[in-house]
């Protein structure tokens, strides 16, 4: 089978000494799935490390002005960079240790949006530290939307755009199908608009991972696409006496769910609208299970499995 995997980026810990240590986990899930014989295409989010290193920029210009300001895109380019150093060592490793003869590959990934995404007259992500004032808050981020957040100070916002494609799509096709374990679409990619002339400009914004990752799988025509997080099981009524976990459910059964806000807006949501996305598109199941038992999850012995009828 052709595993695509969205692993959380709150897996991976706060600072660089918690991730080589916790990274070790997934490592060891993917080598299982890789000596089983499937083919795995690995992505993870980026919150905790996106945010540390946008924000110590900032600290460091608020100290030293000659210190640049990093722009969005640059410190997505970063954390992708800095969460592949130490996947792709502690996946090697796992390799190594079970005589897997196999190669891993982290490709730094730029996802192309759409330059008229309604999300770009609307941006309502927050990222970035908070500020005391409107006006210090524009000055240390030049041409950006700035909203005060919930009385807790002045803040940078950015869009969501939904993912189109990626740059390179084909050669990560390729280095699927000569064998590479490949590990790509980190935080859901760098946002990047194409011009008509194939021009690319990296733009400000947050691609939703678990999307991303699904529009992936769908490009790469995995069969299976899973959604690791922090939970057994998809949740009803949670926190509810008829609380109940869903086993294999469909399309047409999550729409409905959705339609009485079953789900969560922030955590859960995107996790099922991503999962149905991937059906939809011809995927033949879709996973969402907690990543301490991911070879079971895909055995469909916990987690929940979502077809399309």
């Amino acid at each position: 089978m052709r595993i695509v995997i969205a692993l959380g980026g709150n897996a991976l810990g706060n600072n660089p000494e918690e991730q080589k240590e916790l990274v070790k986990l997934p490592a060891k899930k993917i080598a299982e799935l890789v000596k089983a014989g499937h083919e795995v295409i690995i992505g993870h989010g980026n919150g905790p490390q996106v945010g540390m290193i946008f924000n110590g920029m900032s600290d460091a210009h608020k100290v030293n002005p000659k210190s640049p300001l990093i722009p969005l895109p640059e410190a997505g380019a970063m954390s992708q960079g800095y969460i592949g150093l130490h996947m792709l060592n502690a996946i090697t490793n796992e390799l190594v240790a079970n005589k897997i003869n196999k190669e891993v590959m982290y490709i730094l990934t730029q996802t192309i949006v759409d330059a008229n995404d309604k999300a770009f007259k609307n941006p309502t992500k927050p990222i970035g530290p908070f500020y005391s004032t409107k006006e210090e808050a524009e000055q240390m981020n030049p041409n950006s939307v700035i909203v005060e957040d919930a009385g807790r100070g002045y803040r940078k916002v950015v869009a969501s755009p939904l993912p189109l494609d990626f740059v390179g799509i084909n050669q990560i096709k390729a280095a699927v199908e000569n064998g590479a374990i490949v590990v790509v679409g980190g935080g859901g990619g760098i946002p990047t608009i194409k011009d008509k002339k194939g021009l690319m400009t990296p733009v400000d914004g947050v691609i939703d991972k678990d999307f991303a990752l699904s529009k992936l799988a769908s490009l790469v025509k995995a069969d299976y696409f899973v959604v690791l997080t922090a939970v057994d099981n998809v949740m009803i009524n949670f926190n509810k006496p008829n609380q109940k976990a869903l086993k294999h459910t469909n399309k047409k059964e999550l729409e409905q769910y959705i339609e009485e806000n079953q789900f969560a807006p922030g955590s859960m949501l995107p996790k099922v609208k991503a999962a149905i996305k991937f059906v939809e598109e011809g995927g033949q199941s879709a996973f969402i299970g907690d990543l301490k038992d991911l070879e079971k999850v895909i055995a469909e012995k916990t987690g929940t499995k979502i077809t399309l009828n």
